[in-house]
């Protein structure tokens, strides 16, 4: 390839791309909005799958340094009915597929893997237009622009790149996640502590669209994600801005569960945090436009399952591998690829292999016929 990959996003995805790409010897400039890698809070702990998120890895050169992140002892699991009543345990003997790691971790460790120049910190995209020829001008909120001989949108759910392969929109899924942070947690949330335990914990009530999940983090953190299937509006008449407020609000729409899940939102160290989810059309697929593609919540976006971070970075890796293999033909390692990524986003993980997977070779009878009665 003659000209340097245009990456849009400095997200796992698009850094596992532009690491592939430079493993292979095949320049990249990634441009992303936030100012710098420590701007923003990047999110709470990631299960890199052995199916997926460590095949790309892998690719990148990097299990060495990925197994150096891992936080061990996170792989422990427990799920608990809205009582507290204890489903399922399992302690983590570190043989597990799904190793955890800061999703933070996880980008400096990409970060590190480039060339200092490659990512240009502060370029928010507000467009892109085609040039013709495969080219395509991307457009800064600064005024200031980049012609892209080969152009990726890897910049999320809101992608500036993908109008020009489709006109798709994410649309609110009717489920949102509020999250809420338990700082020096064994110490001053002793009993929350406790019923979290020291990995990942599910308060999997029966009862449709409700539940309250954490994870225990580095640094004695628990980070809690609770989900409420509520219209957006029912969010907008909370004022997330009066922690207390909000906090009362979201518990008492667990007013039957255990004082020591529900304390996951009433003890909450800061104010709850409200992430509506969103979705692309299940099985959406564009033309081949010469010049374009996407990857992951780009191209993608799905309800929060585990597997859209680790299906980010193999589509990276997938994508490099493709572009490594036909320099001299990029629309056919673009079409490649894309068919590939298409076919795997329209295969949904069979639900007995994702059980197996997060529980082992013997899911109890009782969590089997939780996860049927929650389908409804």
């Amino acid at each position: 390839m003659n000209t340097p990959v245009t990456i849009i996003g400095a997200g796992l995805g698009g850094l596992t791309l532009a690491r592939v790409l430079h493993v292979h010897g095949i320049p990249s400039e990634v441009y992303e909005a936030e100012a710098s890698p420590t701007s923003r809070l990047q999110g709470g702990m990631l299960d890199i799958h052995d199916y997926n998120g460590q095949l790309a890895l892998e690719a990148a050169g990097l299990m060495d340094e990925f197994r150096g992140i891992v936080l061990e002892g996170r792989q422990a699991l427990r799920v608990l009915d809205r009582d507290g009543t204890v489903l399922f345990e399992r302690g983590d003997d570190g043989t597990g597929g799904r190793p955890e790691a800061q999703r933070g971790d996880l980008r400096r460790m990409l970060l590190d893997s480039l060339p200092e120049d490659t990512v240009h910190w502060g370029r928010k995209v507000v467009g892109a237009r085609t040039l013709g020829d495969g080219r395509h001008e991307v457009t800064f909120d600064d005024g200031s622009t980049v012609v892209a001989g080969l152009l990726v949108g890897a910049d999320g759910a809101w992608s500036r790149v993908r109008p020009l392969l489709t006109d798709a929109v994410p649309e609110y899924s009717g489920t949102s996640i509020v999250e809420t942070y338990l700082y020096d947690a064994d110490t001053r949330h002793a009993a929350v502590a406790k019923t979290v335990g020291g990995g990942s914990m599910f308060g999997a009530g029966t009862t449709e669209g409700i539940g309250i999940n954490a994870h225990r983090e580095s640094g004695d953190t628990l980070h809690a994600y609770v989900e409420l299937g509520k219209p957006l509006e029912w969010f907008d008449a909370i004022d997330f801005s009066d922690a207390d407020a909000a906090k009362a609000g979201i518990a008492a729409e667990f007013g039957d569960w255990s004082p020591e899940l529900t304390a996951l939102i009433t003890e909450s160290d800061i104010a709850p945090i409200h992430r509506p989810a969103f979705t692309l059309p299940f099985g959406l697929r564009w033309e081949r436009v010469p010049g374009v593609t996407l990857l992951g919540d780009a191209a993608h976006l799905a309800l929060a399952n585990g597997e859209g971070a680790n299906l980010a970075m193999l589509d990276g890796a997938e994508l490099g591998k493709a572009l490594a293999a036909r320099p001299d033909d990029v629309e056919a390692a673009l079409a490649e690829y894309e068919h590939a990524m298409f076919v795997r986003c329209e295969t949904p993980i069979e639900e007995d292999f994702l059980l197996e997977s997060i529980f082992g070779e013997d899911v109890p009878e009782v969590l089997l016929n939780m996860f049927e009665e929650r389908k409804g």
